[in-house]
């Protein structure tokens, strides 16, 4: 049985998110929020935010917590801002400014 959280365009790029992301799967969920509590990076309190959904979401499916594990941790690209700065010679340069689409499935192991 699995539980899944999803989260959509979050104002971070995905190349960025998709370090913090495979850092936890595979791990036991508690490992996985233990080791998102540490790392220093943006993306770390939103994916732990959806962990969190995600479990939530096992509770009511009445999965036991203690053999759940991130099965799945997907980063996908969202849709980007358009903006333009300023260049020399009158000229406008484009920005992109990413967002990412996050999807956490937890499983329970079967031992």
């Amino acid at each position: 049985m699995e539980a899944k959280a999803i989260v959509r365009h979050i104002r971070l790029s995905p190349r960025k998110t998709r370090l913090v992301a495979d850092t936890i799967r595979g791990l036991s969920v508690g490992k996985a929020e233990a080791q998102l509590h540490f790392i220093n990076k943006a993306a770390s309190k939103p994916i732990l935010k959806l962990l969190k959904a995600a479990l939530g979401a096992a509770r009511e499916k009445k999965m036991a917590e203690e053999k759940l594990y991130v099965k799945t941790i997907m980063v996908d690209g969202g849709s980007s801002l358009k903006r333009s700065r300023p260049r020399a010679f009158g000229r406008g340069a484009p920005i992109r400014k990413r967002t990412s689409h996050i999807t956490v499935i937890v499983s329970e192991k079967n031992k």
